[in-house]
């Protein structure tokens, strides 16, 4: 009769045990808490972005927003084409921070916007992906450094503000009436192009003379305060990639409205601060299951199993899959590791016919059967021959063992 099975009393864990097992996930709850707090404090505080009219920043334009408000100029910040082609007008100008981020549909519908309204257009930093449409028969030469630049034009503006602190992009034109002013190697990094209905189009090759950190340095102020106060209203418009209120490429000029919503913009704007917060929990918990934060603890099993109960659960774990020929290589495998030592093989060449054959043969009467398909033959056809087979293996090893 077997024994019955005892089960082993778990000892209760102590302070020191829970806080080893719980402390890395209470880890990453706490910077998952902190990551939280650390983007809701950035998020509530007064911080825009690179010349924004909103932004205190080093590199923002608050204080010439505040100036031209004093003087008496509405300043309306978009951050849309069809707030921005809604809001001008004669009385306007229109300045956009970031032409190139336009797509090439955009750059149309601003331009005819432009070309109506008969007001001023500054646009920074415009280059290759949006000169062409922006401003026909202007071209883009290679960009410069930024620093102090005298006017060496005849515009009103630059000759008032003297010295400024511009560069970056520098352009060519072929227009006669057009104003090319703060000349790098006699190229312009500021050029006026006047267009039809008394409008023009204003074209800087940076934009640092706008920002809070360089407007009270140079002329810099006095430019700016004539570039964007010479109208009542001012549309400040602030492009972005996100923008999707324009359908792209609608050859019949079909409104937003028609168009269906993609699916990006019904994902919360939070949504990618959401999923990196994931993406470093996800990281932190893979780090704290893949290394070993303590020594290794030996732990009792809860239930001691016997050799044969192992060997008859793997068995019948083997009938369930039909695995005969698994079986039958696991039977075939363990007879000749068994019987190799007993013939005065090698235990690497028990596996070879070549050199365990020769040795049982020699051990075996000569009227013995071919022992080369009882150990290396192919796998049983049915349940039948399976248990012929391990009978037959039991006969051949006990023959080897009493010869």
């Amino acid at each position: 009769m077997s024994r019955p099975r005892t089960s082993a009393t778990s000892a209760s864990l102590s302070p020191r045990q829970i806080w080893a097992r719980t402390r890395g996930a209470l880890l990453v709850l706490a910077l998952i808490l902190i990551g939280g707090i650390v983007l809701a404090t950035v998020q509530s505080s007064d911080h825009h972005g690179h010349l924004d009219p909103r932004s205190a920043d080093p590199n923002g334009s608050r204080a010439l927003a505040e100036i031209l408000k004093a003087q008496g100029v509405t300043v309306q910040v978009v951050t849309t084409l069809d707030e921005a082609t809604t809001a001008t007008g004669t009385d306007s100008t229109l300045l956009v921070t970031t032409p190139d981020l336009l797509t090439e549909h955009q750059q149309s519908i601003l331009h005819s916007a432009m070309t109506e309204s008969h007001g001023r257009t500054v646009l920074i930093g415009a280059s290759h992906p949006s000169v062409g449409t922006l401003a026909p028969g202007v071209t883009v030469a290679t960009s410069t450094s930024v620093t102090a630049r005298e006017p060496q034009c005849s515009l009103p503006a630059a000759v008032r503000a003297g010295s400024v602190d511009i560069g970056g992009e520098r352009y060519t034109t072929g227009i006669d009436t057009a104003d090319t002013c703060y000349l790098s190697n006699g190229m312009p990094t500021l050029l006026r192009v006047p267009t039809s209905g008394g409008g023009d189009t204003v074209l800087l090759g940076s934009a640092d003379f706008l920002s809070n950190e360089r407007l009270d340095k140079q002329g810099n102020a006095s430019l700016a305060l004539q570039l964007l106060g010479s109208r009542t209203h001012l549309v400040w418009y602030l492009p972005s990639l996100s923008d999707t209120s324009v359908t792209e490429g609608d050859p019949e000029g079909e409104s937003p409205d028609s168009a269906a919503e993609s699916f990006l913009s019904l994902i919360p704007s939070g949504w990618l601060w959401g999923t990196l917060q994931l993406a470093v929990a996800a990281a932190l918990a893979a780090v704290w299951r893949a290394r070993r934060l303590g020594p290794l603890v030996t732990e009792r099993l809860p239930v001691a199993i016997r050799a044969s109960e192992a060997t008859e659960g793997r068995a019948r774990l083997y009938r369930k899959g039909n695995a005969r020929d698994r079986a039958a290589a696991v039977l075939r495998t363990a007879t000749r590791a068994r019987i190799a030592p007993l013939l005065g093989v090698a235990t690497q060449d028990a596996h070879s016919p070549e050199t365990l054959l020769p040795a049982i043969s020699a051990r075996l009467p000569e009227n013995a059967a071919d022992p080369r398909d009882l150990l290396f033959g192919p796998a049983p056809a049915d349940d039948a021959a399976l248990i012929r087979l391990a009978d037959q293996l039991d006969a051949l090893e006990r023959e080897v063992r009493t010869s």
